[in-house]
């Protein structure tokens, strides 16, 4: 008897998943640290100050009042930037039936949000200094974090610190991250009078602090009915001077394996300054599309980069 198999059929539906997996990462660790604050103006500034160094105080019993020596702030600014993603989406494929999304529209404005977001990260991390721009044909650009760690931090032979967000950090020759270096830039931070709370590193850096010595590998001896944990990793580092944890971002690859950088950070020395934040804009409809943009105009704020430090040119 002949047999009717699938091979021959025909108006079968197809067997396609209504979930849209996608793994590259999102989250953003320096920016989801540090905190927010408010831009009013495309170049955002702020005030540092410090205190006189510390003396032996001593005035003569009935002597006149002796006026102390005084010194100005220090008025610092950075240059907003504008990241943005247009999304262009038919008529037809916004009515049509698909798969894992019911709005393309949505869908396609939620994606250009994560990569804006992982945009941001890249962007306050790298050591491009601020540049103003000019009218219609250039962009302006925010000086990313490197360009601003000018107290602390410690460098291959040639490389040298960025300052003020407008001269960028030098390459020097690389070296490998170890645990000496690190404590270098953990007592600077500390002398300046910062409170490191945040070691971030890349990947690859986070692999060779868990190697640190003190940190090898351990087993943990759980109970008999339950298994045994093996820890290799390292998310806290107890200095000298405080704990910090140890975060490693993806976002911070140079892609120059030579020339990476490890940040000892105090968070609370740092914001991100929106003028726009987030915000979506439908512009005019020419033909049988819809074009929305998602725009965010923002700048890096470092409030006294003297309370963090840099580790930079390692391999």
């Amino acid at each position: 008897m002949a047999q009717f198999r699938t091979y021959a059929a025909v108006g079968m539906r197809e067997d396609l998943s209504d979930v849209i997996y996608n793994i590259s990462p999102t989250d953003t660790p320096f920016m989801s640290s540090i905190g927010k604050t408010k831009a009013t103006a495309v170049y955002h500034e702020w005030q540092t100050d410090s205190l006189a160094a510390a003396a032996a105080n001593a005035a003569v019993e009935g002597a006149d009042a002796s006026e102390a020596t005084l010194s100005p702030t220090t008025r610092v600014g950075n240059r907003t930037q504008i990241s943005q993603k247009t999304v262009g989406i038919t008529g037809t494929l916004e009515a049509v039936d698909k798969a894992g999304r019911k709005s393309e529209k949505a869908y396609q404005l939620a994606k250009a949000s994560s990569e804006i977001k992982r945009d941001m990260e890249f962007t306050l991390l790298n050591n491009t200094v601020q540049s103003n721009g000019s009218a219609g044909s250039t962009a302006r650009v925010l000086g990313g974090l490197q360009t601003w760690l000018a107290s602390n931090g410690d460098f291959g032979t040639g490389g040298s610190a960025g300052a003020s967000g407008t001269t960028a950090r030098t390459n020097g020759t690389n070296r490998t991250f170890t645990e000496a270096l690190l404590q270098t830039v953990v007592k600077e931070v500390f002398e300046s009078g910062g409170s490191p709370k945040v070691l971030m590193v890349t990947p690859a850096h986070k692999q060779t602090v868990s190697a640190f010595a003190g940190i090898a590998a351990q087993r943990y001896m759980a109970p008999a009915d339950a298994p045994t944990t093996i820890i290799g990793a390292a998310d806290v580092y107890m200095s000298d001077f405080g704990s910090m944890s140890v975060v490693p971002n993806r976002f911070m690859l140079s892609g120059n394996s030579a020339n990476d950088v490890a940040f000892v950070l105090d968070p609370e020395y740092a914001a991100v300054a929106y003028l726009r934040p987030f915000f979506t804009n439908d512009l005019a409809v020419t033909g049988d599309s819809a074009k929305t943009q998602l725009l965010v105009e923002y700048t890096l704020e470092v409030k006294n980069e003297a309370a963090h430090g840099v580790i930079a040119d390692l391999s």
